[in-house]
């Protein structure tokens, strides 16, 4: 068993360097590991997208599948799993949900929910890359259905995923041109 030393950002906070067996696999050392448990496990083969997480990148956002990827190929990056993007106001104790999450929620989104962290991380990674490059208003469906094409849900049929997405920009006329 041969292992690696991995150092990287996830969810804000410093995590390593630690030495990983170097055939974990990211889903497992977030759930093994780390407690992590909101990335969920779908087909193991990368193909549902149900598993995707989020990497910081200095031009934007990068998904990555987990089920597919050692965590050695995380090294030095910043990450963000489905359980880092909300808010906690240390005064209040009060939940502040990002944007994307409050959308789902509202228009009911998901039903079994296994597919929602890998859809909450893949739109919030479309929703943030609106903030520098705005979509015309004109393109803006077929751009969430091109962002989010990919993800498998066999429970809703997309429908209220898209919805949610494309009423929360229309809401804030800056994300479109």
């Amino acid at each position: 068993m041969s292992k690696s030393t991995v150092n990287f950002i996830l969810n804000g906070k410093q995590i390593g360097p630690i030495a990983v067996d170097q055939n974990t696999m990211m889903i497992q050392f977030l759930h093994e590991h780390l407690n992590l448990t909101g990335t969920k496990f779908g087909c193991g083969a990368g193909i549902c997208h149900a598993c995707v997480i989020l990497e910081k990148t200095a031009t934007g956002h990068v998904t990555h599948r987990t089920c597919i990827n050692g965590v050695g190929s995380f090294n030095g990056k910043n990450l963000m799993t489905v359980e880092g993007h909300a808010r906690i106001d240390v005064k209040t104790q009060e939940l502040e949900l990002h944007p994307v999450q409050q959308a789902f929620i509202e228009h009911f989104s998901f039903q079994c929910g296994w597919c929602t962290s890998g859809f909450v991380n893949e739109a919030i990674g479309y929703y943030e890359s609106l903030k520098q490059n705005p979509v015309k208003k004109s393109e803006l469906r077929s751009s969430i259905e091109a962002s989010l094409a990919e993800h498998v849900c066999r429970c809703t049929g997309y429908v209220k995923y898209y919805e949610a997405i494309e009423d929360l920009i229309l809401s804030q006329p800056e994300l479109v041109r």
